[in-house]
């Protein structure tokens, strides 16, 4: 009944940038907090970053200072600003929403991934 919908992945050389950005869309009372994650082959799922519905941010030790997560709350809208990018960036990143679907009915939902490629 929500649906999480991203765009923004692609292929960038090593000391670029790149903007991500994940709309949800369906059966929403509110969103709570929102974040991005990452996930490479074998390896398990990282923590990008997060926003409280407040605005406040959190990030992982590795991107702080060059990634900066922001959200529009009209447009249901979570975006990752990504800058000076690494190889060891590239990954598979995904939105996640923390969704009130009623009043007192809270659910984590996850968009599709979207590729991110840093080459050196």
């Amino acid at each position: 009944q929500v649906q999480l919908v991203e765009s923004g992945g692609g292929l960038v050389q090593a000391g670029g940038s790149l903007g991500l950005s994940c709309a949800a869309s369906g059966s929403i009372f509110r969103i709570n907090a929102m974040g991005w994650y990452r996930q490479v082959p074998g390896k398990q799922r990282e923590l990008v970053a997060t926003i409280t519905g407040a605005g406040s941010t959190n990030y992982a030790d590795s991107v702080k200072g060059r990634f900066t997560i922001s959200r529009d709350n009209p447009k249901n809208t979570v975006y990752l600003q990504m800058n000076s990018l690494k190889p060891e960036d590239t990954a598979v990143y995904y939105c996640c929403a923390e969704v009130l679907t009623t009043p007192t009915r809270s659910l984590p939902y996850w968009g599709q991934g979207t590729q991110v490629t840093v080459s050196s």
